[in-house]
C-alpha cells in the first residue's frame, strides 16, 4: 500500500524532513543533514515533524520511528523482553490486531499520565531546577518504589480484569448474533434426544 502524501497528512506546525535515495534525512528548518539520534531529540522535545520522501512526497514517519525503536532496543537496554516481541508479532493479522492497537495506545497514555502526575509531585517538593530536577526525580523515583510497584501492580490487574470482561462480551454478543432466537443451537450432548425404540413385529 502506497504511502499517504505530505499534502494531505502534515500539520501546518510540523517540521519537514526529506529523506533522499541514499538515505540522509535533511531538515527544511534548519537547511543541514540530521541522523537519526536528532529526529530522537525532536521526539524527546515533543516537537511536531514529519519525514517525507523527497521524490515522492510519500509519508515515511512511522518508518523513521520504528529505525529509532529498533535501534534502541538494540543498544543494550531492550524495553520489550523476547516473549513481547513474539506475542506483539502473532496478533498481525490475527482478527484481534485493531482492538489490541488500542488497548496498548491506552495504556500507554494512561501510563504517561501517572508520569506526569509524579514529576508534578517532585516539582512541587524540590522544585523546578533545570539541572537537579532530573537527579532529584531519580531520587524521587527510588523513594517511591515500592509504592509505584504496588501502583503498577494494582493497575495492571485492573486492566487485566477489564480485558477479560471485554473478552467475555465479545463472545456472548458473536453467540447473539449467530444464534439471535436461541432456538438453532445444538443440544449438549448430555441433553439430546434419544433415538426412537423401533415397535416389535406382531408377526414374529
Amino acid at each position: 500500500m502506497k504511502s499517504a502524501k505530505v499534502e494531505s497528512t502534515m500539520p501546518e506546525t510540523a517540521r519537514l524532513i526529506k529523506k533522499y535515495p541514499n538515505r540522509r534525512l535533511y531538515d527544511t528548518q534548519t537547511s543541514s543533514y540530521i541522523t537519526l539520534a536528532d529526529v530522537k531529540e525532536l521526539v524527546l522535545k515533543h516537537e511536531k515533524f514529519q519525514v517525507v520522501d523527497a521524490k515522492s512526497s510519500d509519508d515515511l514517519t512511522r518508518q523513521i520511528l520504528l529505525q529509532i525503536i529498533l535501534e534502541e532496543e538494540s543498544a543494550g537496554s531492550p524495553m520489550f523482553s523476547h516473549d513481547a516481541l513474539t506475542h506483539l508479532i502473532r496478533f498481525y493479522g490475527n482478527a484481534m490486531q485493531g482492538i489490541m492497537g488500542n488497548y496498548l495506545e491506552r495504556n500507554i497514555q494512561a501510563f504517561m499520565e501517572i508520569q506526569k502526575n509524579l514529576q508534578d509531585q517532585s516539582r512541587s517538593l524540590y522544585g523546578d531546577s533545570a539541572k537537579g530536577n532530573q537527579e532529584v526525580w531519580s531520587q524521587f523515583l527510588t523513594f517511591q518504589g515500592p509504592a509505584m510497584q504496588s501502583l503498577m501492580q494494582t493497575y495492571l490487574e485492573q486492566s487485566k480484569n477489564m480485558f477479560a470482561q471485554m473478552q467475555n462480551q465479545l463472545q456472548t454478543q458473536t453467540r447473539n448474533m449467530f444464534n439471535p432466537f436461541g432456538g438453532f443451537a445444538q443440544p449438549p450432548a448430555s441433553e439430546a434426544p434419544e433415538p426412537p425404540v423401533d415397535e416389535p413385529d406382531d408377526k414374529a
